[in-house]
């Protein structure tokens, strides 16, 4: 069978991969001149089962109110005349439930396994590298309130099969010295010592790399524009290439994984996935001291960021802010990440040659991605990982592939089912 893959980022691009495994003919249809130009370029670097407990959880509301006004926020709600923006947010306020973020959490967490091991396996049969670690994750809280309500996710993740054992501080500075400047502070932690990181760009620009030897088509700088129907099937989807001249593009069977773009192409087709961009923003800096900077890579909770060393770069990444489809630095929001990066780590790096950099993940309410069939018999969904995108990238493209196969998936699909 013949499948266009629009959208080449991370989990695009393992779609695509996954899909010629299966023994189709694939085509990556991208606006970018090369894979993993947009939200997979810079993320924060974690493959984080561990953080199965999503955004919208019943702490979330008070963290939220706390917040207010503060503009370097770790969740900033820029609230706008937008319709979308506001259908999200409502949905999110009852994502918040306690029984909804428990069965939340059971589906991240199914998903986010699976996709650990999917990620193993291939790297076992390809070889790729990525500046990827297995250490594990370490969830560190200076805030005894914090340390507290993380407890109680330990202890559901546990119940769904996510290990995430608890650590005094002078445990975790065992498993990071770089903590030692931090340790005064630190209140308690866990490890989760199964999780790993990496370089999702480098990733992405690899496995790319073994798409195309493998015979996968790579359609660069060209914007989709629509996809064209009839009936109850998709019939083609029409392009724009750099030079301005326009085509269409034909197969039995597509993929949309254009991210937070997803929404815009769909919208035309009378579908409207619950995903909206929701703005995340990455310093990467050079390490100046290897002994002062984190190996193992690590989760500050109360300020919603990520550590990931990365070679000779520690990648510090992480907030949320939701103002639509903007994609401008905000130099207060970037100023207060390198702040908290000095506090924790003072001879870390080269602090004056840190890159700043921003993506828009697509976000749904509940953090559960689409991978799904759709109401077109030959139109497929992989969109909407938020902030696991590169945690979820493996094991999505695995089912996707699986359920446009036609074959019965190793995972149940149905929490991850779109029906609108």
């Amino acid at each position: 069978m013949k499948v266009i893959v629009l959208g080449a980022g991370v989990v695009g691009t393992s779609s695509a991969w996954y899909l010629r495994q299966a023994g189709h003919d694939v085509t990556i249809v991208d606006r970018q001149f090369v894979t993993g130009l947009e939200t997979s370029f810079a993320n924060g670097g974690q493959i984080s089962v561990s953080h199965a407990e999503p955004w919208a959880n019943p702490h979330a509301l008070g963290q939220i109110m706390r917040w207010l006004g503060r503009e370097d926020a770790p969740l900033l709600f820029r609230l706008r005349a937008d319709s979308a923006q506001w259908r999200w947010g409502a949905r999110f306020l009852f994502e918040c439930l306690p029984w909804r973020t428990r069965r939340n959490i059971a589906a991240i967490l199914k998903l986010a396994l699976y996709s650990r091991e999917a990620l193993k396996t291939l790297r076992a049969e390809t070889g790729l590298r990525y500046d990827h670690s297995e250490r594990g994750i370490v969830h560190f809280y200076t805030e005894p309130a914090q340390f507290e309500f993380a407890q109680a996710a330990v202890r559901v993740m546990a119940e769904f099969g996510c290990e995430r054992t608890l650590k005094t501080p002078q445990e975790l500075l065992a498993i990071e010295p770089a903590l030692a400047h931090a340790l005064p502070r630190l209140v308690g932690g866990d490890h989760a010592a199964e999780d790993e990181s990496g370089d999702a760009f480098a990733f992405t620009q690899r496995l790319a790399a073994r798409c195309f030897e493998s015979g996968v088509e790579m359609l660069n700088c060209a914007s989709i524009t629509a996809l064209e129907a009839s009936g109850s099937a998709i019939e083609g989807v029409k392009s724009v290439s750099g030079d301005g001249a326009a085509r269409t593009l034909t197969a039995d069977a597509y993929v949309v994984a254009l991210g937070s773009h997803s929404p815009k192409l769909l919208r035309s087709l009378g579908m409207s996935p619950a995903v909206y961009p929701v703005k995340g923003y990455s310093l990467t800096i050079p390490v100046a001291d290897s002994d002062a900077a984190p190996r193992v890579s690590l989760t500050d909770d109360e300020h919603k960021l990520v550590f990931s060393r990365l070679g000779q770069r520690l990648r510090v990444a992480g907030t949320a802010e939701l103002n639509g489809y903007d994609n401008t630095l905000n130099a207060v929001r970037c100023a207060a990440i390198l702040e908290r990066v000095k506090d924790l780590f003072p001879r870390a790096g080269d602090f004056a040659a840190a890159t700043r950099w921003c993506g828009l993940r697509p976000a749904t309410p509940s953090n559960l991605p689409y991978v799904s069939a759709t109401r077109y018999r030959n139109l497929y969904l992989n969109t909407g990982h938020g902030t696991l995108g590169w945690t979820l990238a493996c094991g999505s493209g695995r089912l996707l592939a699986d359920l446009v196969s036609g074959r019965a998936p190793d995972v149940d699909p149905a929490p991850y089912r779109f029906t609108g």
